[in-house]
């Protein structure tokens, strides 16, 4: 997926570029600056030097000495005050410059640090929502891969509102995953008496009669296949008016993936990729989970990853990036392909 938010050692990484919290003079300090100069050797403070510092909201390129990665972009985030001095503005600047550069560099794939979240001050919460806007209004434009790179636990948090929300709404919706689904018991118990043909043949017509469907034979219900996930994501997108591109970069979907897709009628996405494309199409719950159950799957209130999506869908907030946010938050797989 287009901007993907992983807990990792942003020195480990083997991305093309990794993005530096530097300080303006870029001569290495703290936290994240001095773990990438460590790491990096004393090739890159001798570039560094040459540099002349840099502006708070700016960044600057340099090599990567010893580290996995091709270039370091050093970033000059704001210290944060009250936040009525200009420090939103310039940590959007900060991310802003650092793509471009990225961009100009040729680099296809990006790895950030929380820029000014630490000894800056900038508060948690805040300072990722700069981040993942800034990050995706860039990637709407351009393709590229992002990670914004978090250490630990303690260094990630969302607005402390919206994580008692959908903890409340989990604790309303949650059911224990061996609820007693009676007929998935009656299709085991079957199977294990072995069932004779004819029997199976009335069970089937009855599941069928119950769906509101009635076949004489399998052969005709077999025949009766309904419109496959590909064919109604490419309907929705015709109904709407979108572009393939408005779509995919909506979903944090990957232009490759979205080609496969849309080439092969019967291709069956996972369950993220699914889910990611109906909130791409802003669909209401009942065809969100018509997408779905053509890709194959179900939302399930044994499942905390549904329950989340489900909060969002029925909240009619659409931003996947802020879902995405969340579903890390509670350590649940991110959308996108």
């Amino acid at each position: 997926m287009p901007l993907q938010i992983i807990r990792n050692d942003i020195t480990k990484m083997e991305v093309d570029a990794i993005v530096n919290a530097a300080k303006s003079t870029l001569l290495g300090g703290g936290g994240v600056d001095g773990s990438i100069h460590r790491a990096a050797g004393p090739q890159l403070l001798e570039e560094c030097r040459k540099l002349g510092g840099c502006e708070t909201g700016s960044a600057k390129i340099t090599h990567a000495g010893q580290l996995p990665c091709k270039y370091v972009i050093h970033a000059v985030g704001p210290r944060w005050v009250d936040g009525s001095h200009g420090e939103r503005e310039k940590l959007i600047s900060c991310y802003r410059v650092s793509l471009e550069l990225a961009k100009q560099y040729h680099c296809e794939t990006v790895a950030f640090p929380l820029i000014s979240s630490g000894a800056y001050g900038y508060p948690k919460a805040q300072a990722l929502r700069v981040a993942v806007d800034a990050i995706s209004e860039f990637l709407m434009e351009n393709e590229m891969m992002v990670y914004l790179a978090i250490f630990d636990r303690k260094s990630y948090q969302i607005g402390e509102k919206l994580f008692s929300d959908i903890a409340a709404y989990i604790d309303d919706h949650y059911v224990d995953a061996h609820t007693d689904f009676s007929r998935e018991r009656m299709r085991q118990a079957c199977m294990q008496e072995e069932c004779l043909p004819d029997a199976a043949r009335a069970a089937t017509s009855a599941v069928f009669q119950e769906s509101g469907q009635i076949y004489s034979s399998l052969h005709e219900a077999v025949s009766q296949i309904d419109e496959s996930f590909s064919e109604m994501l490419l309907r929705k997108i015709d109904e709407l008016g979108l572009t393939d591109a408005q779509c995919y970069k909506k979903a944090n979907i990957d232009r490759k993936l979205f080609s496969k897709i849309r080439k092969d009628r019967l291709y069956k996405p996972s369950k993220p990729t699914a889910l990611a494309f109906a909130i791409a199409l802003e669909l209401p719950l009942a065809e969100a989970k018509e997408m779905l159950m053509k890709a194959g799957f179900a939302l399930s209130h044994s499942n905390k990853f549904d329950i989340i999506v489900e909060y969002f869908i029925a909240a009619g907030n659409y931003n996947i990036f802020e879902i995405n946010e969340a579903l890390f938050a509670f350590d649940q797989s991110l959308l996108g392909g």
